[in-house]
């Protein structure tokens, strides 16, 4: 049985829904399961005018926080983050940068990973953002394995590196069937590929 990490930093929930549904779809496809929250590291006063991002706050503060330990433990690992200014938010870099132990020992290579993302605006950083994981990626001898155009819903999301989410303009907060669809699929891609790897 193959061991998926999904391992996600989430302000507003975007993120938090995206794990969820990409969880859902790897236990289907045959995978043991562990979803993992990046612990915030900014202080609640600061974000306490925005109430999706304090809602998710109070709804993921008690729940496991990501640690090295949950990738060690995994054969694939599928990460999340928002958008910061075309790059993953920094509580994710911070969480990444905890990591030089496990890589300088080579635990951190020879898995399956993939990565999703969310912004506020259309073209808003989402495949630079997917890319500059991957670099992480790279530097941890990872196998990278995007949805590409493997499926013809991803001509519906547009989305090759990995899959994406709008979360303003005419958007509503909830995730779109295209979404959902290519989350489906990415996971069941990740699964299928870590299990002929192992």
């Amino acid at each position: 049985m193959t061991k998926l990490a999904i391992i996600y930093y989430s302000a507003t929930g975007h993120g938090t829904a995206m794990a969820n549904r990409l969880a859902a779809a790897a236990e289907a496809a045959g995978a043991e399961v562990r979803v993992r929250h990046i612990a915030e590291t900014v202080d609640p006063s600061v974000f306490a005018s925005n109430p999706a991002w304090s809602a998710n706050y109070e709804a993921t503060k008690d729940l496991p926080a990501a640690t090295g330990e949950d990738l060690e433990w995994a054969d694939a690992v599928i990460f999340g983050s928002p958008t910061r200014f075309s790059s993953p938010a920094s509580q994710f870099q911070a969480f990444i940068d905890t990591l030089g132990g496990l890589w300088a020992q080579g635990k951190l290579a020879n898995k399956v990973y993939a990565a999703y993302t969310s912004s506020q605006t259309l073209h808003g950083g989402q495949e630079t953002t997917l890319q500059k994981i991957y670099q992480m990626v790279m530097h941890f001898g990872g196998y990278i394995v995007t949805p590409g155009f493997t499926d013809g819903l991803k001509f519906m999301d547009g989305n090759p590196y990995g899959v994406s989410h709008v979360t303003g303009g005419n958007n509503t907060d909830d995730l779109s069937e295209a979404t959902l669809a290519a989350l489906d699929h990415m996971a069941k891609r990740v699964v299928d590929v870590a299990g002929k790897l192992a």
